[in-house]
């Protein structure tokens, strides 16, 4: 039973990356679905050069637009992807090869992130297991950062082999301007945690998560582009228990 397969991609200020993550669907999937969250750069007309749906609409938070990108789907199988990414060959191939065979499953798969040039293979960046493919009644939930989808216990999970190529990051100063906003975001998710709690967090956190990925998870073999990843990383360790803290009301 061939399923077909709605990609739903959720965009803003893209035009960087948005046309390699089209590019990479264009001839397999069903339908590529654009929710757009008013772009003020050339990600529309970039989109609109291939057969995609273009939606555009305000920011509703990163589950909440790709959920609604989940009711604009016709299909009932969606793949989510976010704009800097890639389905890689080896991947589209086994998602086809599945498709084939009946999708009954939500479907997983490994990201592989670039930080400037370099694919980063150590650490906790790699494997960064990721749900992707999922019958669309199923929703994200609407946590601050770092969305999941809320599956059911009794709904079975397969891995597929192949890479999510992931092109986050051209300079160190994406990498930090990506963790400040993410720190902000995350300290709203923690302020109601005990501010001893917090305390203890912001002082040992830091220095756990650098050996841990650094030393014990081998990102030392990345070279110079691991040690800025997993030192830029224990900072923002830092700083979102710092932020958390402050906002804390909770003694």
């Amino acid at each position: 039973m061939h399923h077909k397969l709605s990609a739903v991609i959720i965009t803003y200020n893209e035009e960087r990356n948005i046309e390699r993550c089209i590019k990479a669907l264009v001839d397999w999937v069903d339908e590529i679905i654009i929710v757009d969250s008013q772009s003020t750069d050339n990600t529309e007309n970039i989109c609109k050069r291939y057969p995609v749906k273009f939606y555009s609409t305000q920011w509703l938070g990163y589950g909440p637009t790709k959920n609604y990108g989940s009711t604009l789907a016709t299909n009932e199988y969606i793949l989510s992807l976010d704009a800097d990414e890639e389905i890689s060959e080896l991947l589209r191939n086994n998602i086809i090869e599945a498709r084939k065979n009946g999708l009954d499953a939500v479907y997983r798969f490994n990201r592989l992130t670039n930080f400037c040039g370099k694919w980063i293979k150590h650490g906790d960046w790699y494997p960064d297991t990721k749900d992707r493919i999922y019958p669309r009644n199923i929703e994200w939930n609407t946590a601050a950062a770092h969305e999941e989808l809320l599956i059911p216990a009794d709904i079975k999970r397969i891995h597929l082999k192949g890479n999510l190529l992931h092109y986050s990051y051209y300079s160190k100063e994406d990498l930090v301007r990506k963790y400040k906003k993410y720190a902000e975001l995350l300290a709203e998710d923690r302020k109601d945690k005990s501010k001893v709690f917090l305390f203890l967090k912001t002082v040992f956190s830091p220095l756990v998560y650098f050996i841990k990925n650094y030393f014990l998870k081998a990102g030392f073999l990345d070279g110079k582009a691991g040690f800025i990843v997993y030192s830029q990383g224990a900072y923002y360790t830092f700083l979102k228990y710092k932020l958390a803290l402050k906002k804390s009301s909770v003694n």
